[in-house]
């Protein structure tokens, strides 16, 4: 995948700004970075689109801004020349899109049917814009689309929100989503910079899902494993599974057969996503044991390690 579509996957959450005065674009861009969030989507259905962009890209180079609601030819060119790393459309115009990529441009033209999403992906079209998301049918909509566009990945727009944004990112054919929830007009007119930045938190934490997966238990051999397992099990009612490298005491206790990562052993969290997990917790200065990745047939991450030991403990990020 395109880095730069690579990063959209990885942020997950594209906040879509409408601005109408270009001075309140550089504090937006920052309110939205501090709250996890360093990207946006710039509609040009306001004036001041093109000067917002222009200033974002300058001021807050950390941001990943793209243009949306772009039309024409003209204002691709003019979104482009401002700094916009992709270009978003509202519906698929074949002509904007072959000029767009013709100069070197990232086109997520706007598609609501299988005939639109073909014909955009045999132009070379590597996401696509799934809009209005809601209005046409939402994931099951795409979820019976997908099964024989196989390799259409989408950005979803109009009706996500907080309630439904894992709905959406549940599905591995949608790599995110746009939404408006977290910098709604009056909150940028009223410039309530905190308050946007509290919300991208909530959506940030929302979106990935940290939860307990499990404890592992560092056994110096396989019989203390056994033992140790079988004891929880009598103790509490728990299933006892025996692996090859460990034995679990339900879902929640992992003994492990000799001793593992961790002085003590591991503690596993569960996210909805490691890729954006491992993104998310990246820009907060967390670094991973790479060694420790481990991917699916696909190249998405299922489990890596934290470098960081917390009382004896290895933290293990786990794909739900």
């Amino acid at each position: 995948m395109n880095s730069t579509l690579q990063r959209v996957y990885e942020i997950g959450i594209i906040p879509v700004i409408a601005i109408e005065d270009a001075a309140q674009a550089v504090p937006l861009a920052r309110a939205l970075a501090d709250g996890g969030l360093p990207a946006a989507e710039v509609t040009f259905r306001t004036a001041a689109a093109e000067d917002a962009i222009r200033a974002i890209v300058r001021e807050v180079p950390e941001m990943l801004v793209g243009a949306g609601t772009v039309l024409t030819c003209e204002q691709a060119d003019r979104a482009m020349a401002a700094g916009a790393s992709f270009i978003v459309a509202p519906g698929y115009d074949p002509s904007v899109t072959r000029h767009v990529m013709d100069k070197g441009g990232i086109m997520m033209p706007g598609t609501a049917t299988a005939g639109e999403m073909q014909q955009a992906m045999n132009q070379g079209c590597e996401m696509l814009k799934f809009f209005p998301a809601e209005a046409n049918g939402g994931v099951s909509m795409l979820k019976n689309i997908g099964a024989a566009l196989k390799s259409a990945k989408w950005m979803c727009t109009g009706g996500v929100s907080a309630k439904n944004v894992n709905d959406y990112l549940g599905y591995d054919q949608i790599a995110a989503v746009g939404g408006t929830w977290m910098c709604k007009s009056d909150l940028i007119k009223t410039e309530k910079w905190d308050e946007i930045t509290a919300i991208c938190k909530e959506a940030v934490r929302t979106m990935l899902g940290f939860q307990l997966g499990h404890i592992g238990v560092n056994c110096a051999s396989e019989g203390e494993a056994e033992q140790t397992a079988k004891t929880l099990c009598a103790l509490f009612g728990l299933e006892y599974k025996a692996g090859n490298s460990s034995i679990f005491a339900g879902k929640a206790v992992e003994c492990m057969k000799k001793p593992g990562r961790g002085a003590n052993g591991h503690i596993a969290i569960a996210a909805n996503s490691v890729d954006r997990a491992v993104y998310h917790l990246g820009r907060r200065g967390v670094e991973f044991l790479e060694d420790s990745r481990v991917t699916d047939g696909r190249g998405r991450t299922k489990a890596i390690y934290l470098k960081q030991e917390l009382s004896g403990f290895a933290i293990h990020l786990v794909q739900k």
